[in-house]
């Protein structure tokens, strides 16, 4: 039986299945709470940026610069998308 988490928690089986797999008490609630609310997509794709494996290596290297990796001037391309994915 599924536990009330009061009305913070929109999607009670939603939040516990989420801190189940590991995901902390507010980024459970968050994704439950936008997973309950009709106006909101949170499954939905966001973004239209192409994948990484499009981009040249001087974005993916500027893209890591502004996220401030670390050892980013030293990586290949799929070193970078990995950081970048991280």
């Amino acid at each position: 039986m599924t536990k009330n988490h009061g009305p913070a928690i929109k999607a009670d089986d939603t939040y516990e299945s989420l801190r189940d797999e590991g995901y902390s008490k507010s980024k459970a609630a968050s994704i439950a709470n936008a997973q309950a609310n009709d106006r909101m997509k949170p499954s939905k794709k966001g973004g239209k940026q192409p994948p990484y494996e499009d981009w040249t290596k001087d974005e993916l290297q500027d893209r890591a610069r502004e996220l401030d990796i670390e050892g980013r001037s030293k990586m290949d391309k799929d070193e970078l998308i990995d950081a970048l994915r991280r």
